[in-house]
């Protein structure tokens, strides 16, 4: 089974479709803005909520999937896509899903963020390489795109000079710093504004200075008050 875009007239069915979402800040329909939050291999959507408490973000509205069994797929990102399908076109289509859902509910992809960390953080970049638009912003904290190997070749559109901010450590256990460079340079060719940190030495957490990265994205997303029709 490849991974692919996900068809909106055949939408994928798999582990993750009607698993639970938790929120937090204003509802949708009164929200400036919303950050999709996916939670790494054995978290929890809860527990990447938790994450939000370090964001200065009044006025945005959080949901965060919960995968099927705590995890979006069984095998390591760098295995061969077929070994960790069905999980991941499934976890494909759960962000696919909350995005549409967001619009519906007045939020344009230009004020929706995509976050993710660890195993959550690989699937929200490869989602945004598959489904390139001009989002309000992806971050990938210790994550990168899935496979055995990856190329630009894989991937096509735009995503229209998107924030993108990726942060790793140079020893990260599970996320190989090479799997991290070749991640940001594909994004960049779908023409993200890109800013990658390598950070010595850190553990498999997220540091100060991705928080504040993060919060400068969220900054930028609430300025924006341009009619969201402009952006499709």
């Amino acid at each position: 089974m490849p991974l692919n875009r996900v068809d909106p007239h055949r939408p994928f069915k798999g582990p993750h479709q009607d698993q639970p979402v938790q929120r937090r800040g204003p509802a949708p329909a009164e929200a400036k803005a919303a950050m999709i939050m996916i939670h790494g291999r054995g978290a929890t959507a809860e527990s990447i909520l938790m994450l939000a408490d370090e964001f200065f973000a009044p006025g945005v509205h959080f949901a965060a999937p919960k995968a099927f069994g705590n995890s979006w797929y069984p095998y390591s990102f760098l295995s061969p896509v077929s070994r960790n399908q069905p999980g991941l076109n499934s976890g494909l289509q759960a962000v696919y899903d909350l995005i549409a859902e967001l619009e519906a509910e007045g939020i344009h992809k230009r004020k929706i963020l995509l976050l993710g960390f660890s195993q959550g953080a690989c699937l929200v970049t490869e989602f945004a390489a598959r489904h390139p638009a001009r989002f309000g912003g992806v971050i990938g904290l210790s994550g990168g795109l899935i496979g055995d190997s990856v190329s630009s070749d894989r991937y096509s559109g735009s995503l229209k000079e998107t924030p993108v901010f990726l942060g790793c450590s140079n020893i990260d256990p599970h996320i190989p710093v090479e799997r991290v460079n070749e991640s940001a340079r594909i994004l960049n060719d779908l023409d993200a504004e890109v800013t990658k940190e390598i950070y010595s030495g850190m553990a498999h957490t997220v540091n100060k200075d991705e928080i504040e990265q993060v919060n400068q994205i969220i900054r930028e997303v609430l300025s924006i008050d341009r009619s969201p029709a402009e952006e499709n």
